[in-house]
């Protein structure tokens, strides 16, 4: 079961992020946008829209011809998952390139995929990806950020990051050029398991300690551990009564027995 919730935050004056459920596919997309005059929200549409697309098609026709070639070490599923996001970049570059008032727009995103032989998890940026098993919450996703990079050299404590000054700037995002990388990860999903999608409105503002104890006080709780919908709310409060300087988007998935 899955549920998706956004929203613009408490400081912001519209919302440029983008969610999409495909409960037919097993799919899951969040997408956080970015640049001026609303090109961010432009973004992270095509984003969201491209990578169901893409699903959908090569479900309708196996036979269909992708738009890049098959990466060699990566299964079909895992292929199939990073050419949806390439072909996201690249409606996205086209029509940045194409439109002046739309250069510079880009979006994060981060995607899963569940199948009979497991989960995949694909993204770019810093929309991150949590598992939520067993009372504790795990981290699946890497940053593609200037922070990020940074931390791999430098030990640094919680305020120092909250403080870091360059904390938003992102190294990698759909976009940016007519390109990209796309990390893929497999996971074996257990039952019972949540599976969180976010943007970094989410993590930003609310640390991993408070998201796992909110999660777990949820999961406890018999009479509402099967609302997910409920859950992607409680994280959005918490969001936006710790500050939601930014747009906060949130997709649960529960994985039943």
């Amino acid at each position: 079961m899955a549920a998706g919730v956004s929203n613009v935050g408490m400081k912001r004056a519209h919302n440029e992020d983008s969610y999409r459920l495909v409960p037919e596919e097993n799919l899951f997309v969040v997408a956080d946008g970015m640049g001026g005059h609303a090109s961010g929200e432009v973004a992270s549409a095509i984003a969201v829209e491209s990578v169901e697309e893409f699903f959908k098609l090569t479900s309708a026709d196996e036979e269909q011809t992708w738009p890049f070639k098959e990466e060699r070490g990566l299964k079909y599923e895992e292929n199939r998952l990073a050419t949806s996001i390439k072909l996201a970049n690249r409606r996205i570059y086209e029509t940045a390139q194409a439109d002046v008032r739309k250069r510079g727009m880009g979006t994060t995103v981060v995607t899963a995929l569940f199948t009979h032989n497991g989960a995949y998890i694909g993204h770019c940026g810093d929309s991150r990806c949590y598992r939520f098993r067993q009372s504790k919450l795990e981290l699946l996703t890497e940053d593609h950020s200037l922070l990020n990079d940074y931390l791999k050299n430098h030990k640094l404590s919680q305020e120092e990051i909250d403080n870091f000054p360059h904390k938003n700037v992102i190294v990698r995002a759909l976009g940016m050029k007519d390109t990209v990388q796309v990390d893929i990860s497999r996971l074996e999903p257990q039952p019972h398991d949540i599976y969180l999608l976010c943007s970094d409105g989410l993590s930003g503002m609310v640390h991993d300690p408070e998201m796992a104890e909110r999660i777990g006080t949820f999961a406890v709780d018999a009479s509402k551990a099967d609302d997910i919908e409920a859950l992607c709310h409680v994280l959005i409060d918490a969001a936006n009564k710790n500050g939601g300087t930014d747009n906060v988007t949130v997709v649960a998935i529960k994985v039943l027995p």
